[in-house]
C-alpha cells in the first residue's frame, strides 16, 4: 500500500518517521509543514494544495492533526468509496488512529488497526460491521482480490447481517473459515456468489468475481498501446471474460522495456511480471509452437508460457495473434479465505 503521512507540528513530524521506520507494510512518503521539517521529508505550506495535488496519487493518506483539519482538506475530492484512498487520522499526541474515509474497501480499518500496534495508540473505529464485529461484505471482497458486481446488493447485505439474518453462499472456489451466519442452500432470500458464471442462485444475488486472470503477452518492437489494449480485450472479450478480472500481465524479460506494455500496465493499474526464456522454456504444459518466436526471443512460446509461469494455474485462452500482438491468459488458482485480511 503506497502511503502519504501528512504532519504539522515537531511531535507529528517524529510520529511520522516512525511510521516510515516501521509500517513495512506501507511504502510511505512523507509531507511536513514548513514549520517542523527534516532532510527526510516533503516540504509543504498550504495542506490544501498539497491534497489536492496528492489525492488521487495514493492508496491512503494519513494525518497526524486534529480530524477537523483533514475532513477540510479532503472535502473538495472524496467522489466514491469505491475509488477514494482510505484515510486515517492520528492525534498529535499519538493516542487515536481514527478511519475517516474508504473504511472497508479502502483498507482504512485495517490500517488504523495495524498502525495502532507500531505506535500503540487506540483504532477508533465507528463503522457498524465492525463495532459489532460483524462480516463486511466490503471489506471481505477487498481482502480476497474479489470485483463487487453491485454496492448497492452489498450494503443490502450488510444490513442483513447487521439484523441477524442468514446468509446464502455459493462459491465455484474452495472456501475456509466461513462464518456461522452463511448458509450452503437456497433457503435465504438473500446471498453471496463467487464465481463467474452469470446466474442468481438466491432473490436477492451479491457476485463476486475473482480478479485472478493473468495476462501473457507478446509483441514486435515498438506496438503501440492502442494495438495491445484492443488485441487484449478482443482475446478476453472472446473468451467470455470479464476484462476487470484482469490482475496482472507477464512478459519475457526481453519485454521489460516496451512501451506500450509499460503504457497498458499503466493505464489499468497492472503489475506486470517478466521472465527470461531459460525461464519461460522450462514450464511445463502444451503449447502453440512457434520458429519463429524461438529465433528471436529465444524460446518458442512467450504469451501462454508467461501467463502460466507467472500464474501457477491453466491456461484459460490459448494463443491468440493481431496486430503484431500475442495474447494468453491463465487463471490463478485462488481459496477464499474469511479470514484474510487487507495488510
Amino acid at each position: 500500500m503506497k502511503a502519504a503521512v501528512i504532519s504539522f507540528t515537531k511531535k507529528g513530524s517524529e510520529l511520522s518517521m516512525i511510521l516510515k521506520q516501521s509500517a513495512y507494510f506501507l511504502e510511505a512518503d512523507r509531507y511536513c509543514h514548513i514549520s517542523h521539517t527534516d532532510n527526510h521529508c516533503e516540504i509543504f505550506e498550504r495542506v490544501n494544495e498539497l491534497v489536492e495535488e496528492i489525492f488521487n496519487k495514493y492508496d491512503a493518506i494519513i494525518f497526524i492533526c486534529a480530524c477537523g483539519i483533514a475532513v477540510r482538506s479532503i472535502a473538495p475530492y472524496i467522489r466514491s468509496k469505491t475509488t477514494d484512498p482510505a484515510v486515517v487520522v492520528i492525534d498529535d499526541g499519538g493516542k487515536f488512529a481514527i478511519p475517516i474515509l474508504s473504511g472497508h474497501i479502502g483498507g482504512g480499518n485495517e490500517l488504523a488497526g495495524r498502525l495502532s500496534e507500531i505506535i500503540g495508540t487506540q483504532p477508533v473505529v465507528t463503522t457498524a460491521t465492525d463495532t459489532g464485529g460483524f462480516f463486511s461484505p466490503d471489506s471481505f471482497a477487498v481482502a480476497n482480490n474479489l470485483i463487487i458486481s453491485d454496492m448497492n446488493i452489498a450494503k443490502t447485505v450488510a444490513s442483513a447481517v447487521l439484523d441477524g439474518k442468514k446468509i446464502g453462499f455459493m462459491s465455484d472456489y474452495k472456501a475456509v473459515n466461513t462464518p456461522d451466519i452463511f448458509v450452503k442452500d437456497s433457503e435465504s432470500n438473500i446471498g453471496i456468489y463467487i464465481g463467474e458464471a452469470d446466474i442468481k442462485p438466491f432473490p436477492l444475488t451479491l457476485r463476486l468475481l475473482p480478479k485472478n486472470i493473468v495476462v501473457g503477452i507478446g509483441c514486435k518492437r515498438g506496438t503501440n498501446l492502442s494495438d495491445i489494449e484492443n488485441s487484449v480485450r478482443c482475446a478476453i472479450e472472446n473468451a467470455g471474460i470479464s476484462f476487470d478480472r484482469i490482475c496482472s500481465v507477464a512478459t519475457i524479460d526481453l519485454k521489460a522495456d516496451e512501451n506500450g506494455l509499460l503504457m497498458f500496465c499503466k493505464k489499468y493499474d497492472l503489475q506486470m511480471m517478466t521472465y527470461t526464456a531459460l525461464e519461460l522454456s522450462d514450464v511445463e504444459g502444451d503449447f502453440t509452437s512457434s520458429d519463429f518466436v524461438k529465433t528471436v526471443a529465444g524460446v518458442d512460446n512467450v504469451c501462454e508460457r508467461s501467463a502460466v509461469k507467472s500464474s501457477r494455474g491453466k491456461l484459460v485462452i490459448h494463443k491468440t495473434a493481431s496486430h503484431g500482438v500475442t495474447v494468453a491468459a491463465a487463471e490463478k488458482p485462488i481459496v477464499i479465505d474469511f479470514k484474510r485480511r487487507t495488510l
